[in-house]
């Protein structure tokens, strides 16, 4: 609804006024129609009554608002004045970047500052747009986007905590923010390998993507700011409004181009200054970028009112990091179910067997791990299986020590010996029946005996 006027007697509901859509109701529907409301219900009038507003109709509406660019729309009493000239030189030289094998930068540089944002399509013959106020507006000129806040915010959570807003120009504020983030150097140790791997904690083009493409895709009508949280191991984004055409994964391998945008003007304008890709790549850089440095791919969590991307800043497990470090030609689709067996998340059938067969992933459904996958992929799988043994071997030992001490012990005994020793990939049944494995290994070879019952087991040496 966007109007409601009232008399003694009636209320008046405008749901368009270009639709010339009007329904009349009696104050004594009013409280009613308030009650059904709250529940996220939608109605119109039918006659003296309320009925539920049909989908045709809804979507009628719906469609009425998403056909209105709001960063397209002229600010009324802006002024180039408005614009931060500091912002202005850096669209200059991002301008004659992004256009130096088609128009040469010293005749970028004598254009006026009306002609270069008028060719950037920031302005409209000189006016100043809503996206020529985020992107290069002055900071104290950004009342004249109000209601929106124009706002990106930097928050820290953890052991320490702060918090930064950055205003209008965007252009220069998302570098700003950047520089607030805690970006340390990882140390990543190769197998075989004396000299360790470093890479930053966050590359700055996924940062920057990352933030670049909240500003263009939020929504701005809902009147909210860009949030980007840092929290120890990883960095949030979030922007307004859903994702507006298909969903993230649609464009990880590079085979999708969007048709349209919400903010079709701004999109335009970010591109010319260098700031976005429009074909749709910069979800894949993303990945791409990720996988090359070795580090866990980028989440997306997508709700019908906002968007949220998290880019981890740390080995989640290190098995992941080998197979990357020591398998550069892994596919990319791979590289996406690893990155989900990793973070313990639901894989398709097809896709783990898929990487059954390749040697990448080992477990039974639902605990599938990335483990034998580094002697895979580095044809090292001798050397893993000896390692397992070991490992298996170094267990049994545990247990024969454990019995020439105490001389018997019950599977309680055997189990309080182990346990924590195991690998947290395994869940109890499986910690059980591992234990259980060596302990009849060891029957079998005749190291140990039973000397009580099988509900009720006594440990023994055969020594």
């Amino acid at each position: 609804m966007s109007r409601v006027s009232a008399n003694s007697e009636y209320l008046r509901f405008g749901i368009d006024p270009a639709a010339h859509n009007w329904g009349i109701f009696k104050r004594r529907f009013w409280g009613d129609y308030i009650r059904r409301l709250q529940k996220g219900h939608y109605y119109s009038r039918s006659g003296e009554s309320l009925a539920s507003l049909s989908l045709a109709k809804l979507d009628e509406i719906r469609a009425q608002t998403i056909t209105t660019d709001w960063s397209a729309q002229l600010v009324e009493g802006a002024t180039l004045d408005d614009l931060d000239p500091a912002a202005i030189e850096r669209a200059r030289s991002d301008f004659a970047l992004k256009h130096q094998n088609r128009i040469p930068p010293d005749e970028v540089r004598g254009w006026s500052v009306a002609t270069l944002l008028d060719r950037a399509k920031v302005t409209q013959r000189g006016q100043v747009t809503r996206a020529a106020l985020l992107l290069l507006g002055r900071g104290e000129s950004a009342h004249l986007l109000s209601p929106n806040p124009a706002q990106i915010t930097w928050k820290l959570v953890g052991q320490e905590s702060a918090y930064e807003h950055f205003g209008p120009p965007f252009l220069l504020a998302t570098s700003q923010l950047y520089q607030r983030i805690r970006n340390i150097q990882l140390r990543l140790l190769p197998d075989d390998e004396l000299l360790p791997h470093e890479v930053s904690k966050y590359d700055q083009k996924v940062v920057l993507e990352a933030l670049h493409n909240c500003i263009a895709h939020q929504d701005y009508r809902l009147n909210q700011r860009v949030i980007v949280t840092e929290k120890p191991d990883r960095l949030v984004f979030e922007n307004a409004g859903r994702f507006f055409e298909g969903m993230p994964e649609d464009y990880v391998r590079g085979d999708k181009s969007p048709r349209g945008y919400r903010n079709p003007y701004l999109v335009q304008a970010m591109v010319e200054l260098n700031m976005i890709d429009q074909m749709g790549y910069g979800i894949q850089q993303m990945y791409e970028t990720q996988r090359r440095r070795y580090l866990p791919m980028p989440d997306y969590e997508v709700s019908d009112d906002a968007v949220e991307m998290t880019i981890s800043g740390g080995v989640v497990d290190p098995a992941y990091t080998r197979v990357l470090m020591e398998n550069g030609g892994l596919k990319l689709v791979d590289v996406l179910a690893l990155d989900r067996v990793q973070k313990g998340l639901e894989v398709p059938d097809s896709a783990i067997q898929a990487l059954k067969r390749k040697g990448l992933v080992e477990g039974r459904k639902p605990r599938f791990r990335v483990s034998a996958a580094v002697a895979a992929a580095s044809s090292k799988k001798v050397d893993y299986i000896k390692h397992r043994a070991f490992e298996e071997q170094h267990y049994a030992d545990w247990i024969v020590q454990y019995l020439r001490e105490f001389g018997a012990a019950s599977r309680k005994d055997v189990d309080d010996l182990l346990w924590d020793k195991l690998s947290d990939a395994l869940d109890e049944t499986q910690k059980k029946n591992k234990i259980g494995n060596i302990l009849g290994s060891l029957r079998r070879k005749k190291v140990i005996f039973n000397a009580g019952s099988k509900a009720v087991p006594s440990w023994r040496l055969c020594e």
